[in-house]
């Protein structure tokens, strides 16, 4: 053992230690270890643990550490494992220690057994001072003598490691690279396999003071060979440990003797042991008996019985669930012992689980969503069971990616494609919506959410929930249809307070047609006929028809439309001046003066021309009826247009009516909300709705003085829309502009 306890050369320890480089908080990450996913405890494992160690203690001290850090290295899947301990005076282990060694260590640091760090000044001696785990990154920022030590730790995981209550070295792990995360299992296996080896450590610290007191070296090798040989010092030190529970028992179905954990586990006390009245037969309910015999079977030819879960009988009657296993001492007789482990914990946590299992799948079912996991490497897929319902497809069937193409609509495959090739080279998240087209030919709507992840063996990994949407997609057309109707309700509302203008636009042509006619008769009437008069008359004649005709083209335009939005370019003055064109005799019928300021350097829009003129329309009625009780000072409106930014453009009506509340602001835009005694309250909804189709905003403010302004800006060319195109969706929300 003596030749591990020589410090190395390539960790150097100073007598004056250097400087610290970066603050410790900077290189800590302990509390972050309590939020990273924890992979669920492998129990199996560690019993298998538990019984090498047992097994260790048939060899010796540097046996026990040696294989605590090959398991610690097996379990945590760390890259290097092993030991610190104090030391005084380089040899013998002193928790007053000044210095701490490496008495084993298991993996890519296996060179450097036998080096060690400063006590007060090092990541072992800040977990000492703080009585806690801790998690290092690259802690050689802070602890510059160890930046020669290869290859460099990424992470190190440091638990503390106890003798009687006092913690006097730790047992650590470290990651060379970032293939994984220590995660709270790895820093409570560390814990419970360092309270298994803690008594071995004690028996080696006794047998330390033995050399250390013993003057004759040949009384002290003789002490460490008695008390380190024969099964039953080394069991003693076990059971007196209680890290488990221990028996000794025989085949007549009698508990020997016990220690207190399995006491505890059972609810007897020692006194009913020592009266016999503690049977391991009898502890055994009737359906475990079966078990038990196997148990025996193998104990009678072999000696030894494999690790198995069963139950036990406690005192009060209730039952608890335990993982044993045993031999029979050697000699041919019918005692042995036997180590009992409390699943308790295990098997709440393994009902949780399931519980937790059942509650997510009901919650998929319920909200219509599955998941699965897609191994990019191998193609390996596996599915939850509401995403076979999903995609009407057998529970548990084998799934493909050859499969998830059978059923992507014909028209998504491309997309589909891209999504494989891009999810295939770039390890990024990823979001799409598709389609599905059915056996019976019906379409459903899924949308689709993927987290890449890296594996254990830093394999690229999706994890993703997909979603069917179909209701709500058609829930949202039936929106979408009523919407257009109440839109066009709307406009016909609009257009029927405009029937005595449309009238007296309508009557002056007419009225000029029949003057023009009747001249042109009495032209041609005369001796000789009046042929050039009765042409010129002829050509005014045409012309108050053609004024007429399109007075009732703008009217039907803007009247009766009804078709799907039809995006154009569009020149926003000329679409308002033909607006102002059909309302001019309506606001004069009402007394209302209009002003316009169109802009001159306003760009081509791109939209639905008859859409927009709808807006136009309803701001400047709602102008025209906020001023029909004004007497007291002049009815203005005032209608403007100017470019916004770069690319937008803005227009806005200016009135000098009642105004509104501020608290009413938000209010002006919702469906039915209405301050006019006949009104119904859609104007505004509605043409709130046209303007954000167009990827724009509207809205109110009051004005300094009288009245309220009505303005919306809509870009140029709405996101998305290129030169030439009409694939804007009316419906899409737009985003808030600026």
């Amino acid at each position: 053992m003596t030749e591990h306890l020589d410090t190395r050369d390539d960790v150097p320890l100073e007598t004056s230690i250097p400087e610290a480089g970066a603050p410790l908080d900077s290189i800590l990450r302990t509390e972050e270890l309590q939020r990273r996913p924890s992979r669920p405890p492998a129990h199996e494992k560690e019993n298998e643990a538990l019984v090498r160690l047992t097994s260790a203690l048939a060899d010796s001290p540097n046996t026990i550490f040696q294989t605590l850090a090959e398991i610690i290295h097996d379990i945590t899947q760390c890259d290097s494992a092993g030991l610190s301990l104090l030391t005084k005076d380089g040899k013998t282990p002193h928790v007053d220690g000044r210095r701490f060694y490496w008495p084993a260590i298991y993996g890519m640091w296996n060179p450097h057994v036998g080096g060690g760090t400063p006590r007060n000044f090092g990541p072992c001696g800040d977990v000492l001072d703080q009585n806690r785990t801790l998690l290092f990154t690259h802690f050689e920022r802070r602890y510059p003598y160890l930046m020669p030590v290869s290859p460099a730790a990424e992470e190190c995981l440091l638990v503390p490691f106890y003798v009687h209550g006092r913690a006097v070295g730790t047992i650590w792990a470290i990651m060379h690279s970032d293939r994984r995360k220590f995660d709270a299992e790895d820093e409570r296996i560390m814990a419970s396999l360092g309270k298994f080896a803690s008594s071995a450590y004690q028996a080696w610290m006794r047998i330390e003071d033995l050399k250390v007191q013993v003057a004759e070296r040949e009384k002290a090798e003789a002490e460490v060979r008695q008390l380190a040989s024969g099964l039953e010092a080394k069991m003693r030190r076990l059971v007196e440990a209680n890290v488990v529970g221990i028996v000794m028992f025989n085949l007549d179905g009698a508990v020997i003797s016990a220690n207190e954990a399995f006491l505890h586990m059972v609810q007897y006390s020692r006194e009913d042991l020592a009266s016999g009245r503690v049977r391991w037969r009898d502890l055994t309910p009737p359906e475990w008996r079966d078990r038990d015999e196997r148990a025996i079977a193998d104990l009678k030819t072999t000696g030894v019985f494999r690790p198995f879960e069963k139950e036990y009988h406690r005192k009060d009657g209730s039952r608890v669930p335990v993982l044993l296993g045993g031999a029979l001492f050697e000699g041919g007789g019918n005692d042995g012992v036997a180590f009992v482990l409390d699943l308790s914990e295990q098997k709440r946590a393994e009902r949780a689980l399931r519980r937790s299992e059942a509650i997510l799948a009901e919650g998929q079912r319920l909200g219509q969503m599955g998941s699965f996991c897609w191994r990019v490497a191998t193609d390996e897929i596996t599915w939850s069971e509401q995403l076979y319902c999903i995609y009407e497809l057998e529970i548990g069937a084998p799934v493909t990616l050859s499969l998830v193409r059978t059923r992507v609509h014909p028209e998504d495959m491309t997309l589909y494609e891209k999504m494989l090739e891009q999810a295939r080279g770039g390890g990024d998240d990823f979001e799409w919506q598709y389609r599905l087209l059915m056996p019976d030919r019906s379409i459903k709507y899924l949308h689709a959410v993927a987290r890449a992840i890296r594996g254990q063996d830093g394999q690229l990994e999706y994890i993703a929930a997909v979603q069917d949407v179909t209701e709500r997609h058609l829930s949202e057309e039936a929106f979408n249809k009523a919407r257009s109707e109440l839109a066009h309700v709307a406009r016909v509302m609009s257009l029927g307070t405009l029937t005595a203008s449309m009238a007296h636009e309508l009557n002056q042509p007419l009225s000029g047609i029949v003057t023009n006619a009747s001249t042109c008769l009495r032209m041609l009437a005369t001796d000789p006929p009046n042929v050039d008069g009765a042409r010129e008359t002829a050509r005014r004649t045409i012309r108050d028809g053609n004024r007429a005709s399109d007075v009732v083209t703008r009217l039907r335009t803007l009247y009766s439309k009804k078709k799907d939005f039809s995006p154009e370019s569009i020149d926003l003055n000329d679409a308002v001046r033909e607006v102002l064109a059909l309302s001019l005799s309506d606001l004069q019928r009402h007394r209302v003066a209009l002003r316009h300021e169109l802009g001159e350097d306003l760009p081509p829009i791109t939209g639905d021309r008859v859409q927009l003129q709808q807006v136009v329309l309803n701001l400047l009625r709602n102008g025209s009826d906020a001023m029909n009780k004004i007497d007291d000072r002049p009815r203005e409106l005032l209608i403007r247009t100017e470019r916004y930014e770069e690319d937008h453009v803005r227009l806005s009506v200016k009135d000098a009516g009642v105004g509104f509340e501020p608290q009413a602001a938000d209010k002006l835009f919702e469906a039915f909300y209405t301050t006019k005694p006949d009104g119904m309250g859609i104007g505004l909804s509605v043409s709130r709705s046209i303007i954000e189709a167009h990827r724009g905003r509207l809205w109110a403010t009051a004005n300094d003085g009288p009245g309220a302004t009505f303005s919306f800006v809509i870009p140029c060319r709405p996101e998305g829309l290129a030169d030439g195109e009409t694939g804007i969706d009316p419906m899409d929300k737009a985003p808030e502009a600026a």
